[in-house]
């Protein structure tokens, strides 16, 4: 058992993919505070205690744990967890980030609450428990904490609260891992794929239809998208990030499903642009350089639509 004597916080750890990385840090040897407030999808209030469950399967195997049925989304309560990890197993060593809600809408009719709910529960709850828990970590000169992110950060349709949370993860990560390395703590961020209560809906499978007729998406990249695949490919990732000896990587993104692990490169400068001189770019100097200078060979992020066709689009 390779966590033997850690102690160890998932958040939304009762479903999914968070309860798939609670059991296998569980096997691994660790202890572990299996936090979920039993809500629905969209964060909806529910009787039901995942948490509770989860917890008791990892005692009934033979190991410990605990449940925690709070929001990550308030930091008070958030501070409190943190410290339950402490007072139930001496120590909190790992923190994984997993905690999630979603609020599907078209930005034009998003409203301010859909998305300061997601990004409450997502990026805050992040910062919310990674800021507890680092306060401790700091001390005993070791932490892990691997964040769940996602692939949307690239931009996706009809989610862009989710995305920009998503996004926020990965920028928060790596501020994190550059704060606090020297302090033994490594931040970690992973791009999971796998069939959840989140993804494996009539509705995400449409978008995904939808955005296969757009053009949005290859035909290749809808069908490995609707293949069958499961949190448990996920989680062996994510506790080989908690070990030790991992501690060479650090502030890194991995994506992760079934069969497939990707790396992820920010930050690196692909074509530039220089005036001599002042200095300045002038507009018909962006005119006459920039899309063959800055954009040629990069593939544009939607594809081009003409002012006749998005004035019938949004007619």
């Amino acid at each position: 058992m390779k966590l033997k004597g850690k102690a160890a916080v998932v958040t939304g750890g009762g479903r999914g993919i968070g309860r798939a990385i609670a059991l296998e840090l569980a096997r691994q040897g660790a202890a572990v505070v299996i936090n979920d407030p039993g809500l629905g999808r969209s964060g909806e209030l529910t009787t039901e205690r995942p948490a509770d469950e989860v917890a008791a399967e990892i005692v009934q195997a033979g190991g410990r744990a605990v449940a925690n049925h709070e929001s990550v989304a308030d930091h008070q309560k958030a501070g409190q967890m943190v410290q339950q990890c402490i007072d139930s197993f001496g120590s909190i060593d790992i923190l994984i980030n997993s905690a999630g809600v979603v609020r599907e809408r078209m930005i034009w009719n998003m409203t301010e609450d859909e998305f300061d709910t997601v990004i409450g529960v997502h990026l805050k709850g992040m910062w919310n428990m990674s800021h507890h828990a680092i306060r401790h970590m700091r001390k005993q000169g070791f932490g892990r904490i691997v964040s769940l992110s996602s692939d949307a950060f690239k931009g996706t349709f009809g989610q862009c609260n989710y995305a920009a949370a998503k996004a926020g993860i990965i920028g928060l990560t790596r501020s994190i891992a550059k704060e606090t390395a020297k302090f033994g703590i490594t931040a970690n961020a992973l791009c999971p794929v796998a069939d959840t209560r989140m993804t494996a809906t009539p509705e995400v499978a449409a978008n995904r239809k939808r955005k296969l007729e757009s053009g949005l998406i290859t035909q290749a990249q809808y069908d490995a998208a609707m293949q069958a695949k499961g949190p448990e490919y996920v989680a062996p990732l994510a506790a080989y990030l908690c070990l030790d000896d991992a501690d060479f990587i650090n502030g890194q993104t991995f994506h992760v499903e079934k069969g497939v692990i990707n790396t992820y490169y920010f930050g690196e400068d692909r074509n530039s642009m220089f005036k001599v001189g002042d200095g300045l770019f002038t507009l018909e100097d962006l005119e006459e350089c920039l899309p063959r200078a800055l954009l040629n060979g990069i593939p544009p992020i939607v594809p081009v639509v003409k002012r006749d066709q998005a004035q019938k689009a949004g007619a």
